[in-house]
């Protein structure tokens, strides 16, 4: 009976050995995987430290960002790949004609997703270009916004009303970027055709001097206002303009705080910012008006 208990015994263990041999080495390749990755996260988490303290210009910290998040990716994407690829085989799944499969898959998805190919290979050249980084704000595909996140397929914008928009890299195919190296307030503003416009002129400097010397603005302020001069004569206003050099981002609130500190200052001054307006002139004809006033009533039959 004890014999026989231990030949069921020994029959189990070898039953089982292979299923527990296969399963130990699907763990260890689980385990090898996560800490491949985490190595890999490390590394490259050194290498923007790294670079990071080396760059100066918030420019490039954004770039160096922007591709951190691109190799993040990647790594994850490939070491998830080989890493079920040897399972597969541990499984006793021949991978070669899967392999083979994708291989003809892939080429039926070429011709058949040839955006999808293209996602790729555009959003690889606009990381390598640095056309646009994490953080920017830009014009793309009749889009606006900020770039919250750029892989290398899409591109993730968010704009002014909170509205997010998912853009393909295949359809980006002129860039606006709004936040490169610096940027300009320009200022426009109309006054009546009476009004002296050296004064008007006169008055912008002042006010930009002024915002310039204040601690809030004073740092967004690169140089002083650029006169432009007139920039238009229309119906009901002259358009004069100036433009002011900013950081990146910075050319909206400086713009919103000079039109309010110059719309006090053209109040001081009595300069009247016009309304649109239209005269009408009806002309008339004198030789049918003095007709008119000749012509003898006709009375009515009974």
């Amino acid at each position: 009976m004890q014999s026989l208990i231990e030949s069921l015994s020994v029959g189990a263990w070898q039953h089982w050995m292979p299923a527990l041999k296969t399963t130990m080495r699907v763990l260890a390749i689980i385990i090898v995987a996560w800490l491949l990755y985490q190595f890999i996260h490390r590394l490259i988490q050194q290498f923007r430290i790294f670079m990071a303290l080396k760059t100066q210009g918030t420019e490039e910290i954004k770039r160096i960002e922007t591709l951190t998040r691109v190799f993040r990716y990647t790594a994850t994407v490939a070491i998830t790949v080989i890493a079920g690829m040897l399972i597969l085989t541990e499984l006793g799944m021949s991978i070669a004609p899967i392999l083979g499969a994708a291989g003809v898959v892939g080429v039926a998805v070429g011709f058949g997703a040839q955006s999808l190919v293209k996602d790729y290979f555009t959003g690889l050249f606009l990381l390598l270009e640095n056309q646009i980084r994490q953080g920017d704000v830009v014009d793309v595909a009749g889009k606006s916004g900020e770039v919250e996140e750029i892989t290398l397929r899409y591109m993730r914008l968010r704009d002014g009303e909170g509205a997010v928009h998912y853009i393909p890299n295949s359809l980006v195919t002129t860039v606006t970027n709004r936040t490169r190296d610096f940027a300009y307030a320009v200022i426009d503003i109309g006054i009546d055709y009476k009004e002296n416009i050296d004064d008007v002129l006169d008055i912008m400097r002042a006010v930009s001097r002024d915002l310039r010397n204040t601690p809030d603005f004073g740092p967004k302020i690169l140089t002083d206002i650029e006169i432009d001069g007139v920039e238009k004569l229309g119906d009901s206003a002259v358009t004069l303009r100036g433009r002011i050099k900013t950081p990146p981002l910075e050319q909206w609130s400086v713009k919103r705080e000079f039109l309010k500190r110059l719309k006090a200052a053209l109040d001081v001054h009595n300069v009247e910012i016009p309304l649109p307006h239209m005269t009408l002139r009806v002309a008339q004809d004198k030789d049918r008006t003095s007709q008119a006033n000749n012509v003898v009533p006709i009375p009515k039959g009974d």
